[in-house]
């Protein structure tokens, strides 16, 4: 399997998927999904789903954001139906978001007619803009108006708790996340949908979607330093392995891990 570009989407499609990933990564590291987020894209690549990353640009008006993402994201399935590279057949379709790509996945099963089977929401978080960005209050020269997302944090919270049509979802939160706010968005979603939300605590951090194939190769006498890189390369693998299952096992129960 190799990433291709399609409408501005990267993809990756193995033989015979049983399912479409829709990928949408952190406000920062979202303009180039295939490399930031190669591992864990890849590892669900090798379990049998299609992927297709949309990146994209931060700007305040998070609404225009996830409608654009969404009509690229439509655009590239078509495109790559009508060229038989995926079936037309029906499969299912499953958004996975990290950080701010949580939230997009929210506003698309909010404001947008779509199908989902699910949705995977990892390190959500929905803060005001003047804690999300830094230095954005050097850019307010009127004291009077105040820099804020469309929507607001209080805003996409309501829209969530009123319109949100994405009946099965799973929650992921990191034991080291201090930016996390995977709480607030449960009880919202748990009154909306009883007994079809999933919440899994796995050890590691807010960057733990973007751990990447450490190569450490110790040299011919093994340092102090190799051993650090070691055990550096354990702890990565470890969180990114267990953030692997918990998907796979999610999207599909008797998948082998």
């Amino acid at each position: 399997m190799d990433w291709q570009e399609v409408s501005d989407s990267w993809i990756l499609i193995p033989p015979r998927p049983k399912g479409i990933v829709h990928f949408l990564g952190g406000a920062f590291v979202a303009t180039a999904p295939h490399v930031t987020y190669r591992w864990i894209l890849e590892q669900l690549g090798r379990q049998g789903y299609a992927v297709i990353a949309t990146p994209f640009v931060n700007t305040l008006n998070h609404t225009a954001i996830a409608r654009d993402v969404l009509n690229r994201f439509e655009t590239t399935l078509y495109r790559l139906q009508t060229k038989t590279i995926l079936s037309k057949r029906y499969l299912p379709i499953y958004g996975v978001g990290h950080s701010m790509g949580c939230k997009l996945h929210l506003l698309i099963g909010s404001l947008f007619s779509v199908e989902r089977a699910g949705n995977i929401l990892i390190s959500f978080n929905n803060y005001p803009a003047k804690r999300a960005i830094p230095f954005i209050e050097q850019l307010n020269i009127n004291p009077t108006f105040d820099i804020e997302f469309t929507p607001s944090p209080i805003e996409t919270n309501d829209l969530i708790a009123q319109r949100y049509e994405v009946r099965r979802n799973l929650l992921i939160k990191f034991t080291n996340d201090d930016i996390d706010q995977t709480a607030s968005l449960t009880q919202v979603l748990q009154q909306r949908f009883p007994n079809m939300v999933a919440v899994q605590t796995l050890q590691g951090n807010h960057l733990t979607p973007l751990g990447q194939d450490v190569n450490w190769k110790a040299g011919d006498v093994f340092t102090p330093f190799d051993a650090i890189g070691q055990w550096m390369k354990q702890g990565v693998y470890r969180d990114l392995n267990q953030l692997k299952r918990e998907i796979v096992r999610w999207l599909d129960p008797f998948a082998a891990t």
